[in-house]
């Protein structure tokens, strides 16, 4: 029997503005994520596993670490997370962290081998009071010879540039899921919210981390909706964060059916399929996938993780865990991570504060 193919091209960045392109050869059209989520396993993953060599070397990992250092507390009503203020969960509110804890937390993460830190803060988005301890932070740690990602909310004219300023690579800010069921889990903050300010980073010259978050009770359309959101940026987010669903009592999604694992894997080997450049990273929920599954991610293009036994305020499997798992299957940490170059720092992209539920 012949195998099913579906033909796709890295992104003609010929726009410089984020609009997608008519002569776009993904197409903005979901179908056709779709039909690649429809495809038989196997061809599917021989197609994701054939784009991943295309651009990276397929047994090389990127390694971040996530510190919350202002945690709890947050006035947005994100239907997954257990930081939000109105819901009843385990999490106490904290006050951001002393400037020396950040710089333990990241220096221990760099004697680990990972490559870049990123820190989250429960915050709608920084005040400017909020926001200048931050810059101290990411000079303190670019000082360590580490790449730097924050992740704060929504930002204000003018902040994204004051991070730039400071030595900030990425800023992180996900677009959670499909516009189309995007109110389904948030009322606070609306969709153009969000690209607004992946906007602001973009004009500022920083890299984009952007993604989702899969579980939460949406189709396999709106998952492949989300996709087609993100590869359709111009250019698409550098890395990536698939998140699967972390259940927190509590929150309004808790006791949400879990997402079959394999479509999980299929969501990972859509995304390497349509943004082929990118990081792709498994961000949230990888304690509950399992090694079998992850082993399977990889080979479908998945190509960086959150490496530490924390993500935000839900846990990860601990350094030693990965090392081993790493080791099982003949992966090694990247050394140096080294992002493609935009051509394009202007534009306002058609694309959670946080990274990890």
């Amino acid at each position: 029997m012949p195998t099913q193919t579906l033909s796709f091209h890295p992104r003609n960045h010929s726009s410089s503005h984020g609009e997608v392109s008519s002569s776009n050869p993904i197409s903005t059209h979901i179908d056709t994520a779709v039909a690649l989520f429809d495809l038989p396993f196997n061809e599917l993953l021989f197609q994701a596993h054939t784009m991943h060599r295309a651009h990276f070397d397929p047994n090389q990992i990127q390694l971040s670490t996530l510190l919350s250092i202002k945690t709890g507390g947050c006035p947005e009503d994100c239907g997954y997370c257990p930081q939000a203020a109105r819901y009843h969960t385990d999490v106490e509110k904290q006050a951001l962290l002393p400037l020396n804890e950040v710089i333990a937390a990241a220096s221990a993460a760099k004697a680990r081998g990972a490559t870049r830190f990123c820190m989250g803060a429960a915050w709608r988005g920084p005040k400017q009071k909020d926001l200048e301890p931050v810059l101290d932070m990411v000079r303190a740690i670019r000082g360590l010879g580490l790449e730097t990602c924050a992740t704060l909310g929504m930002l204000k004219e003018g902040q994204a540039e004051q991070l730039k300023e400071a030595g900030l690579d990425y800023y992180n800010h996900n677009l959670d899921t499909a516009p189309e069921f995007y109110g389904e889990v948030i009322t606070t903050r609306d969709y153009q919210d969000r690209l607004d300010t992946l906007g602001r980073v973009r004009q500022a010259g920083m890299h984009v981390c952007c993604g989702g978050i899969v579980g939460m009770g949406e189709s396999r359309r709106q998952r492949a909706g989300l996709l087609v959101q993100l590869a359709n940026m111009n250019p698409p987010p550098e890395s990536v964060p698939i998140n699967n669903l972390v259940q927190v009592e509590g929150t309004p999604l808790y006791g949400t059916p879990a997402l079959d694992p394999l479509e999980f894997v299929r969501t990972i080997a859509v995304a390497r399929i349509l943004m082929p450049s990118s990081y792709v990273r498994l961000s949230a929920g990888r304690r509950e996938l399992g090694d079998g599954i992850q082993a399977l991610c990889f080979f479908a293009g998945a190509n960086s993780i959150f490496y530490g036994d924390k993500l935000l305020t839900t846990d990860n499997p601990d350094a030693t865990e990965d090392q081993a798992l790493m080791a099982r299957l003949g992966l090694s940490a990247t050394h140096v991570d080294a992002p493609p170059t935009n051509e394009h720092t202007s534009c306002t992209p058609h694309a959670h504060a946080c990274t990890a539920n």
